[in-house]
């Protein structure tokens, strides 16, 4: 399964404009309610909000991929952004976002929950290439980087 599969240029946001990191869950459960891909956003955001209280989703080097399940959701579906500045978000090593890739799905699809999670987590690993996802200017932009990083 591929990252440039699971999103689309209308699911991405460059930039994103909360400025805490409620306000960036929710625009990134939005964005996903915008493009079709979940109907209840209320029930998506509430199993991303029971998520982030078990363990913060800022998984550091201004990353954070928040993420949950719920059945609310028919498949895996997922949103990303870019933030217009630094946003505290209870990372663990206590810096602040700037990228986000927000992940969710169904109980029945947690063997591709867990998946997606780790080739986001793989690929934010590599400085140049979160470095670059930070610069980018467009959707469009952010998802020709993700293409060309998933293909290398």
């Amino acid at each position: 399964m591929l990252l440039s599969e699971l999103l689309t240029p209308e699911r991405v946001r460059v930039p994103l404009r909360g400025a805490s990191k409620e306000a960036l869950l929710e625009e990134l459960v939005g964005v996903l309610r915008e493009s079709g891909a979940v109907d209840d956003a209320d029930a998506v955001l509430g199993a991303v909000r029971k998520r982030e209280q078990v363990l913060s989703t800022g998984v550091g080097s201004g990353v954070g991929i928040p993420h949950g399940k719920t059945e609310s959701v028919p498949a895996l579906a997922m949103a990303a952004g870019v933030t217009g500045g630094p946003v505290e978000f209870e990372s663990l090593d206590g810096q602040p976002v700037r990228l986000l890739f927000l992940l969710v799905g169904p109980e029945s699809a947690a063997g591709d929950h867990v998946k997606a999670l780790s080739r986001i987590s793989r690929l934010a690993r590599r400085d140049d290439f979160r470095e670059r996802l930070m610069a980018a200017a467009t959707p469009d932009e952010f998802m020709a980087l993700l293409a060309e990083a998933e293909a290398a």
